[in-house]
C-alpha cells in the first residue's frame, strides 16, 4: 500500500503545502501516511535577541486585542453608579458590580503594565525578565478580565431578568471561558507535534 499524505496527494507526488514548509522539511512515515515533522519545519533561525524581541512584539499584539474590551468595560462600569437605577439595585447586585469593577480595575492596570514596565527598563539589556514578566502578567490580566465580563453580563441580566437567569447564564459563560482560554490550549500542548 502507498504511503498517503494527510491532504490526500499520495506520497510519491509533490504536497500542495510544501511551499509554506521551510526548504527541506523532513517528511516521515506515521500511520501510513507521510508527514512533515512540525518540530524541525517550524525551528527559526533567529538569535536570541531577535526571539525575545518577537516575542515581546507579540506579546504587546495580545494586549492591543484585550485592551480595547478592556476599556470598553470599564467604561461600562465606571457609568453605572451615575444612573438613576443603581440606587434600586439589591445588596447582592452591588457586591456584584464591585466585584466587577475590581476585576475590570485589575484587568486595566495589568494589561498597561508591560508598558510601564518596558519604559523602566528599556535600556537595561533585561528584556528576558521583561518578556517572562509579561506572560505572567498577561495570565493574571486575561483571568481578571474572564471574571469582569461574566461579572457584567450577570450583573445585567440579574437587573433585567432574574437571579436564576444571570447565575446560569454567567456559568455558561464561564465554561466556554474555560473551554477556549484554558482546555483548548492544554488539549493541544499533550498533543503529539506531529498531528
Amino acid at each position: 500500500m502507498r504511503a498517503r499524505h494527510p491532504c490526500g496527494v499520495p506520497g510519491s507526488v509533490m504536497c500542495p503545502y510544501a511551499a509554506q514548509l521551510a526548504p527541506g522539511a523532513p517528511l516521515r512515515l506515521v500511520g501510513g501516511w507521510v508527514r512533515h515533522d512540525v518540530s524541525m519545519a517550524y525551528e527559526r533561525n533567529e538569535t536570541k535577541a531577535e526571539r525575545l524581541d518577537r516575542n515581546f512584539n507579540e506579546q504587546l499584539q495580545e494586549l492591543r486585542i484585550t485592551q480595547a474590551g478592556v476599556q470598553i468595560l470599564f467604561a461600562f462600569l465606571l457609568t453605572i453608579p451615575f444612573q438613576q437605577r443603581f440606587t434600586e439595585l439589591t445588596g447582592l447586585q452591588r457586591t456584584i458590580y464591585l466585584v466587577t469593577l475590581m476585576a475590570a480595575s485589575i484587568s486595566v492596570i495589568v494589561f498597561t503594565a508591560p508598558v510601564a514596565l518596558h519604559r523602566a527598563l528599556f535600556h537595561e539589556g533585561l528584556k528576558d525578565f521583561i518578556v517572562r514578566y509579561t506572560d505572567r502578567l498577561i495570565i493574571v490580566g486575561l483571568l481578571s478580565l474572564g471574571l469582569g465580563i461574566i461579572g457584567g453580563v450577570v450583573l445585567v441580566l440579574d437587573v433585567l431578568l432574574s437571579h436564576t437567569a444571570a447565575f446560569w447564564t454567567g456559568a455558561a459563560l464561564l465554561a466556554l471561558e474555560l473551554a477556549l482560554w484554558v482546555a483548548v490550549p492544554l488539549v493541544k500542548k499533550q498533543q503529539p507535534t506531529d498531528e
